[in-house]
């Protein structure tokens, strides 16, 4: 089962509010998740991003490919650094 990072929309017509969720690339856009990774809200000023970092480096360590969005928000919150010090930690270690 292939795992994406990406977002599924809720909100009202024209005031779009998405959860970043962990989800199997098959599914549906809107369809069912296996885990809530944030929240994004484009409406406020400047732009609320809430992403539970342990849960989302728990994802990207199993595996699971963001999407081109869902990369550019986890850049902006700086856990694809902390995903790429990480990483490269373990290997030193070894």
């Amino acid at each position: 089962m292939a795992v994406k990072l990406r977002l599924l929309r809720m909100g009202a017509k024209k005031k779009p509010f998405y959860r970043i969720v962990a989800a199997d690339s098959r599914t549906k856009r809107d369809g069912k998740y296996i885990e809530l990774v944030g929240t994004y809200n484009p409406i406020t000023e400047p732009a609320e991003i809430k992403i539970n970092e342990e849960v989302a480096l728990k994802w990207l360590s199993q595996g699971a490919q963001p999407t081109d969005t869902v990369k550019s928000l986890f850049n902006k919150a700086g856990i694809n650094e902390k995903f790429h010090y990480m990483k490269h930690s373990k290997k030193e270690s070894k």
